[in-house]
C-alpha cells in the first residue's frame, strides 16, 4: 500500500484529495479522518466507545471456547427444567414416538416405471422399518435403540450441542440379519491429536480437511478425556476416513455452518446462556423468599421497673451472667405456675390464653414476601423460548393467556423451526442409515423387486436415486380439530395437498391407512355391517348431512328430476 509523503510541490487540496482517494480504494477508511458513515461504527459515541469485539474467523471464535459453551449448556439442560423441557420438546416435535421411511425412489433418473416403484416401496418400507423398529435394535452398534430412538437421541444431542456425530460399522456377528450398523460419538472426542496441533494446518477442530474444506476424515479418541479409568484409550486417536474408496460414507456429522469455513458447531442456546443462567437464579431467589416469608418467630414481651432492668442486667455488684440467669429462673418458674393452675377460656372450642401479668405475645414474620411480581419472568422465558425456537406457551406450559388464533401462530411458528431442523439432523442421519443398509440389501442380492435392466447402484447419483425417500416424524398436532380437519379436506379437495401429505402431518404412512381402510372395509362388508352418518357435520363445509341431501332433493325438483 502506498504512503502519502508531504512534497513541497503538492500545494493543492485537489491533490491531496484524489491521495486519500487512492488510498481509500485500496482499504484504508476514511473514517479515520472524518469519521464513518455508519453510527454503529463509531468510535467517539460513549454508549458504543467501549464495545470493540475482536474479527475472528468462524474457528477462531468457536473451537477455543467450544469446550466452556458446550459444558454450560449441559449443566443448563442438567439443572434448569426449562432447558431440559426445550430438549424434550425438540425430540418430540421431530421424531415422535416413530420415525417412518416414505420411500420414493427417481424413477426418472432411474429409467423405471411407476409398476416398479410401487413394489420397490412396498419392500424396502417393510424389510428397512422391519429391521429398525426391532427390539433387538440391528441397527445400534451398541443394541440399546431402535431407529426413532436413535434419531431422537441425535436431535437432542444436536439441539444442546450444535451437531451430532456418529460411525458407520461392519460388525460381523452371526447372528445378525445384516452386518451395517451405526456407533453414535460424544462430540468431544472429536478433537486434534496433541502430536498434530501444529504440524498440520489442514486439521481443524479434529477434522481433517483439503483444500476446499471438505472433509476427509475424523480424528476420534478411543475415550473421553475425562474418563480416569480409561486413561491410555483417552491418550489416544483413531483416524476414521469420511468415505470409503468406492464411496460408502463412514461418519455422520450433523452440523448447520452459520459462518463460511466452520469446522464444528455451538448450540443455538450458547447466545442466551447469560438470559438463562439469570432466570433460574431469580427463580431460585423467588423461592428462597417464599420459604423466608413463611417462617414466623414469637416473643414474649414483659413490662418491668427499671431496677429490675436493671438488675436483669447485672447492675451493682452481681455478675451480669449471673442476674440474668437467676431473674431468667424466677420469672420463667411463675409464669410456668401461672400457666399450669390457670383456666383458660374458650369460645366455640377456641381456646384463649391468659397471661402472667405484664407479658403479651408477639408474632412477627421473618422476611417479606417475594413481591418481584411475575412479567420479569414471563420476559425470560419468552427470550429462552425464542432461542430454544419452541413457543412460549410450550416451554412454560402457561395457557391462560392464549386464544386460539395466539395459539395457532405459536404452533406455526414452532412447526416451522422444527421442520427446518427435522431436514437438517434427523432426516439426514435416517438417510445416512437408511443408505448404508440399501448397498448392502443391493450388494447381496436381497431386492427381490429390482428388475434385471436395472442400473446399477454404484452408477454416478443411481444411489441417491434408489435411496431418495422422504420421513414422516411426529404429527403436526391440532388444536380445533373440526377446524382443521376443515382446511385439510379443502386442501384435497381443490388440489391443493394430497392424502399422502395431510396424513403425514398426522404422523401416517398413507400407504398404511389405505390399506387399513380396506381390510376395514372388506371386513365389514363380509359381517354386513352399515355404519350410518346421522346428522353429522360435513367436514369440507360444516353442513348437517340431511340438510345437504335436503338441498340436493330440492334442487333435483327444481330441475324437474
Amino acid at each position: 500500500m502506498d504512503v502519502i509523503t508531504h512534497q513541497s510541490n503538492r500545494s493543492s487540496f485537489a491533490e491531496i484529495a484524489a491521495d486519500v482517494d487512492r488510498l481509500v480504494g485500496d482499504g484504508v477508511s476514511r473514517d479515520l479522518m472524518i469519521g464513518g458513515a455508519y453510527e454503529g461504527a463509531s468510535q467517539f459515541d460513549r454508549s458504543l466507545a467501549l464495545w470493540n469485539p475482536p474479527l475472528l474467523s468462524a474457528d477462531a471464535e468457536i473451537l477455543p471456547e467450544k469446550g466452556t459453551l458446550d459444558a454450560r449448556v449441559r449443566d443448563m439442560r442438567r439443572n434448569d427444567g426449562y432447558v431440559q423441557t426445550g430438549q424434550v420438546l425438540h425430540r418430540d416435535h421431530i421424531a415422535g414416538s416413530m420415525y417412518l421411511l416414505n420411500s420414493t425412489p427417481n424413477i426418472k433418473a432411474l429409467g423405471l416405471d411407476e409398476t416398479w416403484a410401487e413394489e420397490f416401496q412396498e419392500e424396502v418400507e417393510a424389510k428397512f422399518m422391519l429391521a429398525a423398529e426391532s427390539e433387538d435394535c440391528w441397527f445400534d452398534a451398541a443394541r440399546k435403540k431402535t431407529l426413532t430412538g436413535m434419531v431422537r437421541l441425535a436431535v437432542g444431542v444436536y439441539a444442546t450441542g450444535g451437531e451430532a456425530l456418529a460411525t458407520a460399522e461392519w460388525l460381523r456377528e452371526t447372528n445378525r440379519p445384516f452386518k451395517t450398523a451405526v456407533q453414535f460419538v460424544d462430540c468431544d472426542r472429536l478433537s486434534t491429536p496433541y502430536d498434530k496441533m501444529s504440524a498440520d494446518e489442514r486439521i481443524r477442530g479434529g477434522i481433517r480437511q483439503n483444500r476446499y474444506g471438505a472433509p476427509l476424515g475424523y480424528y476420534i479418541r478411543d475415550a473421553h478425556a475425562t474418563d480416569v479409568d480409561r486413561w491410555q484409550d483417552a491418550m489416544a486417536w483413531t483416524y476414521v476416513p469420511a468415505r470409503k474408496p468406492w464411496g460408502r460414507q463412514q461418519v455422520f456429522h450433523a452440523l448447520e455452518e452459520m459462518r463460511i469455513d466452520q469446522s464444528r458447531g455451538v448450540a443455538d442456546m450458547v447466545a442466551g446462556l447469560k438470559e438463562t443462567r439469570i432466570a433460574k437464579k431469580f427463580r431460585d431467589i423467588t423461592l428462597q423468599q417464599a420459604v423466608v416469608s413463611a417462617m414466623y418467630a414469637a416473643s414474649i414481651e414483659s413490662d418491668l421497673p427499671s431496677e429490675a432492668v436493671f438488675a436483669q442486667m447485672g447492675a451493682g455488684n452481681v455478675a451480669p451472667g449471673a442476674a440474668a440467669a437467676q431473674y431468667a429462673g424466677d420469672y420463667l418458674a411463675a409464669i410456668a405456675q401461672y400457666a399450669g393452675s390457670s383456666k383458660h377460656m374458650q369460645i366455640d372450642g377456641v381456646r384463649i390464653p391468659h397471661f402472667f401479668p405484664g407479658t403479651r405475645l408477639q408474632v412477627r414474620q421473618v422476611g417479606a414476601p417475594g413481591g418481584v411480581g411475575q412479567d420479569f419472568e414471563q420476559s425470560l422465558l419468552r427470550y429462552i423460548s425464542a432461542i430454544l425456537g419452541v413457543s412460549y406457551e410450550e416451554l412454560s406450559h402457561d395457557f391462560s393467556k392464549t386464544n386460539y388464533s395466539s395459539a395457532r401462530a405459536g404452533m406455526l411458528g414452532t412447526w416451522k423451526f422444527m421442520q427446518s431442523r427435522k431436514k437438517v439432523v434427523a432426516d439426514r442421519f435416517a438417510n445416512f442409515v437408511y443408505l448404508l443398509w440399501l448397498e448392502e440389501q443391493f450388494n447381496a442380492g436381497a431386492i427381490e423387486s429390482l428388475p434385471r435392466n436395472a442400473p446399477n447402484f454404484y452408477d454416478p447419483l443411481m444411489k441417491e436415486a434408489y435411496g431418495a425417500a422422504t420421513w414422516i416424524g411426529a404429527a403436526r398436532g391440532q388444536i380445533d380439530e373440526v377446524k382443521e380437519t376443515q382446511a385439510a379436506v379443502l386442501r384435497i379437495k381443490y388440489g391443493l395437498s394430497t392424502r399422502e401429505d395431510e396424513l403425514a402431518r398426522l404422523g401416517k404412512d398413507w400407504r398404511k391407512v389405505f390399506a387399513q381402510l380396506e381390510r376395514e372395509q372388506k371386513d365389514a362388508e363380509k359381517r354386513k355391517l352399515v355404519f350410518v352418518e346421522d346428522n353429522a357435520i360435513n367436514a369440507s363445509s360444516g353442513a348437517p348431512r340431511e340438510k345437504e341431501a335436503s338441498e340436493d332433493e330440492g334442487e333435483n325438483k327444481t330441475n324437474g328430476e
